[in-house]
């Protein structure tokens, strides 16, 4: 391949990448998910069983996960079972996961996951997605920087 070749490819990725990140921020922004408060009104489902929890359960996010993992479901069914050897415009490959087994380090990653975002109300996509306007974040986000740089430090040592 030449340079040039793979300088367009680069940029290409990048382009399509920034477009995809956008799109994202703006579905987050537009769906409620960088809201903190309705994140918790979401997790907050003791509220569905007694008067004596303060806030109600907000279901709304619900859906916006339901969608994703509707459209997740159908991409890796179709990219599944593709016998047509394509690839995707801006790789050599898919490159889909090929474990599938439960370990301890998949359960204790998402208690991880599920405890920061309760308990912070974020993710790690709507916390970089309002880290420009919200001042909570100023605390969250290097959290979320020293999880991700520990478990890169574990997958090298596994």
């Amino acid at each position: 391949m030449s340079d040039t070749h793979t300088e367009t490819r680069n940029l290409s990725t990048f382009v399509v990448g920034l477009i995809a990140g956008l799109l994202f921020t703006a579905g987050l922004a537009w769906s409620g998910m960088t809201d903190p408060a309705k994140v918790i009104g979401f997790l907050n489902v003791a509220a569905l069983f007694t008067d004596s929890v303060p806030g109600a359960w907000d279901a709304s996010l619900a859906f916006v996960m339901g969608g994703a993992v509707v459209i997740t479901l159908v991409a890796f069914a179709r990219t599944a079972t593709r016998a047509d050897n394509s690839r995707p415009w801006l790789a050599d490959a898919f490159k889909l996961p090929t474990r599938q087994d439960i370990d301890a380090r998949l359960l204790v990653g998402s208690a991880c996951f599920g405890l920061g975002w309760g308990l912070g109300g974020f993710c790690p996509g709507p916390a970089l997605s309002a880290l420009l306007s919200n001042a909570d974040l100023l605390w969250f986000a290097p959290a979320m920087g020293v999880g991700m740089w520990l478990a890169t430090l574990h997958n090298r040592s596994a």
